[in-house]
């Protein structure tokens, strides 16, 4: 049971390496795709490395005038 833990911190370790390697924190403009990318492709962790390419696209609604 104490292994859960460490392996959720070491799952999503190597897939804030993934973000890193794709370079999606050097280039972070704060829009809501760009961080909903890095957060699935976190959370998608070693999975990135057969072949899963995470990424979001997402529509913010704007005013009505």
């Amino acid at each position: 049971m104490r292994a859960g833990p460490s392996l959720v911190v070491v799952w999503l370790i190597i897939g804030g390496l993934a973000a890193e390697q794709r370079h999606y924190y050097s280039h972070f403009d704060a829009s809501c795709a760009k961080s909903a990318t890095i957060g699935v492709t976190i959370i998608s962790g070693p999975l990135n490395y057969v072949g899963l390419d995470p990424s979001v696209s997402c529509r913010v609604p704007q005013p009505s005038r």
